[in-house]
Formats: C-alpha cells, sequence, structure tokens
C-alpha cells in the first residue's frame, strides 16, 4: 500500500509540470503614457490663487486674476458683432524670464502681442500695389471678385451651344463602374 501512494505523490508531481507547455505571452500593452505639455524641471505643486475678480453683465464681462507662481491675466469685452474682447497675461517662463502678451480678438481675428513673439514678415511690394490697385478700382465702383463667371461672358454664353463636348470611345459601351472605376 505504502508502494502505491509513493508511486502515486512521484506521479502527481511529475505530471503537474509540463515543460512542452508554455502559454502565450501577452504582447499587447495598451497605447501607451504620452504626456502633452511643457517639461517641468521637477514636481510643480498647484499654484495658489492670489485674486481672482470676475464680472459677466447683459453688457459684456471682465476678469482678473493673480497667482502665487507669478501668473497674471486679464480680459474684457462686450458683444457687438460677435464677442470683442481685448486683455492681457503674464508670466514667468522655465527659463526664469517674464513673458506678457497683450491682445484683441474680434471680427479681425485674434491678434497677439508680445516681445516674445515673432514677427510676420513684410508685405511685398507686388502685393502692395495690388491692394492699392484694388481699393481704386473699389472706390471707382469697379467690383471685380476674382472669380470667374461664364454668364459674364457674354460671347462665350451666346456661343456655348456652338460646339458640343464630343466623347470618343473605342468601346461600343461603358464597361467601367462609376468614376471610371472597374468594379
Amino acid at each position: 500500500m505504502k508502494l502505491i501512494v509513493v508511486a502515486a505523490l512521484i506521479g502527481v508531481c511529475a505530471g503537474g509540470a509540463l515543460p512542452g507547455h508554455v502559454a502565450p505571452q501577452y504582447y499587447y500593452g495598451g497605447p501607451g503614457y504620452y504626456p502633452h505639455g511643457r517639461p517641468s524641471p521637477g514636481v510643480e505643486r498647484n499654484a495658489a490663487i492670489l485674486r481672482s475678480d470676475s464680472e459677466v453683465t447683459s453688457q459684456g464681462f471682465q476678469y482678473v486674476y493673480d497667482t502665487e507662481n507669478g501668473i497674471h491675466g486679464e480680459a474684457a469685452g462686450v458683444e457687438a458683432n460677435g464677442i470683442q474682447s481685448q486683455g492681457a497675461f503674464s508670466y514667468t517662463g522655465d527659463d526664469g524670464q517674464q513673458y506678457a502678451v497683450k491682445y484683441t480678438a474680434d471680427a479681425n481675428g485674434f491678434q497677439a502681442q508680445g516681445a516674445h513673439l515673432p514677427t510676420p514678415p513684410p508685405i511685398p511690394d507686388a502685393i502692395v500695389r495690388s491692394i492699392e490697385e484694388n481699393a481704386r478700382a473699389e472706390a471707382a465702383g469697379v467690383y471685380n471678385e476674382g472669380s470667374y463667371n461664364v454668364y459674364n461672358n457674354q460671347a462665350a454664353f451666346a456661343n456655348r451651344h456652338q460646339y458640343p463636348y464630343q466623347y470618343q470611345s473605342n468601346r461600343p459601351y461603358n464597361t467601367l463602374g462609376y468614376h471610371g472605376y472597374k468594379y
């Protein structure tokens, strides 16, 4: 009886591990974590708000805020032809330099000004002359929107059926599908 128990125990121990069978590994690690934003030199804690004033009325809005890490922002706006607003904000960059931006946002778009912002290149002379010529033509009552309109071209309108479109095909019928692609 002892021999049977010992043999069964050895059989169970030897049969438990099957070295030839390996479970497949899970290779997909997920989309991963890719943080966005600027790198920071160390652990950055949330800045306390030192001042936060805001007012919203039917005529417009205005707000001002300051934080303990040197961020300042202010803006005011009214609703006229969309929302017209102007404001400013400033902060200290990672390089220790103070950055300040003043802006206006209205029907002409968002226009920011700051000493650190790049300036656009000057407008080429040919474009300046073209703008001046368009302004003179508009003042004289000439409006050319720059798009071709076949109905304003009387000769083309009168002769539009003179040369009908001709399609040549070597096939007795169209064997191609929609947009000329074979299916």
